[in-house]
This record gives structure tokens, C-alpha cells and sequence, in this order.
């Protein structure tokens, strides 16, 4: 009953701390972008790098607890970081592209190329990102010892959620900032 009493007070303060933060969040992003279209990608997409933290979760049968919810709360850090990186490299590509094409504008076909070259100057961060986190938390998985089961129960949610993190920074992020940039 410990546990379960500990539980019921964490998540508590994660009903209140949860919503605030992702918040303040949202209104540093637009500070940042000065685009709620941007921002909207950036966390309409995070539930997708959910995905996988949830699916290892499930996997190793582990249930959700106040370790897996740190867990998720970085994953969900490390999604809005690598997101935010993606979508400037996209506008930067973008500008570039505008930029050389000058009086002219753009074209459907310059915005998908300057989307895909946006999304390949990223290809290499991120799998660094990816591998970095797997190196870190591989070792954490597999001990032993003590503290090692809720360690194993913070690392899950990060290690499952790097898949689901790569595939949506690498695909869907690129795929929605171009259906929005090629709608103008």
C-alpha cells in the first residue's frame, strides 16, 4: 500500500505540473517561431513519440508509475527538442530556397525540395541523438543492482520512444511542415 499511497501523490502533482508545463511550453515555442502553425506541428506530433515508450512499456510488462511517468515527461522533452531543431532546419532551408529564387517565388516543387533537404542536413543529428541515448540507457536496462528496477522503469519509456521519436522526426514532421508550406 506504500507504493500504491506514493503513486496516488504523485499523480497528484503530475495533474497539476503536466498542464503547466506543457503550457509554458507552448508559449515559449511561439516566442520562438512567431507561428502557431509551427507550434501545432511541433506538439500535435509529440503523442506519436509516445507511441513507443508506450509499446516497450507493454512489452516488458511494466505498469505505469511515478519512475515511467519521468520516463515519459523526458521523452516528451527529448520530442519537443529534436521537433524544434527539425522545423528550423526546415525554415532555414526554406528561406535559402526563397532566397535563391528571389522575385521569382516558389514553387510546389522548390518547397518539397527544400523540405527534403531540410530533413537530410537533419539525418545525421538526430540518428547521433538516437545513438547517444541508446548507448546511455542500453547499460541501465541490463544491470542490476540496487535502484536498478526503477532506473529500468525511467529508461524504458526513453529507449522505446527513440524509434518512435526517429521515425517522426525524420517523416511525419517533414510531411506535415510540407502539406502546410505548400498549401500557400
Amino acid at each position: 500500500s506504500g507504493a500504491y499511497e506514493h503513486w496516488e501523490r504523485a499523480k497528484e502533482r503530475l495533474w497539476l505540473v503536466v498542464p503547466l508545463t506543457l503550457a509554458i511550453i507552448l508559449v515559449l515555442l511561439y516566442l520562438n517561431f512567431r507561428s502557431l502553425a509551427e507550434v501545432l506541428i511541433i506538439i500535435a506530433t509529440l503523442p506519436l513519440g509516445l507511441v513507443g515508450g508506450f509499446f516497450l512499456m507493454y512489452i516488458l510488462g511494466y505498469q505505469l508509475s511515478v519512475a515511467a511517468a519521468i520516463g515519459f515527461i523526458a521523452l516528451g522533452g527529448v520530442a519537443v527538442e529534436i521537433g524544434v531543431v527539425m522545423i528550423l532546419y526546415l525554415d532555414r532551408a526554406l528561406a535559402q530556397r526563397r532566397e535563391a529564387r528571389g522575385a521569382a517565388g516558389l514553387t510546389r516543387a522548390d518547397v518539397r525540395e527544400a523540405v527534403v533537404e531540410g530533413a537530410l542536413l537533419r539525418l545525421r543529428p538526430v540518428t547521433m541523438t538516437k545513438l547517444a541515448i541508446l548507448a546511455a540507457l542500453l547499460p541501465i536496462m541490463f544491470g542490476g543492482g540496487a535502484g536498478s528496477e526503477a532506473m529500468q522503469r525511467i529508461a524504458a519509456p526513453l529507449l522505446g520512444g527513440v524509434v518512435s521519436v526517429a521515425i517522426l522526426t525524420l517523416a511525419v514532421i517533414p510531411a506535415a511542415y510540407l502539406l502546410w508550406r505548400s498549401r500557400g
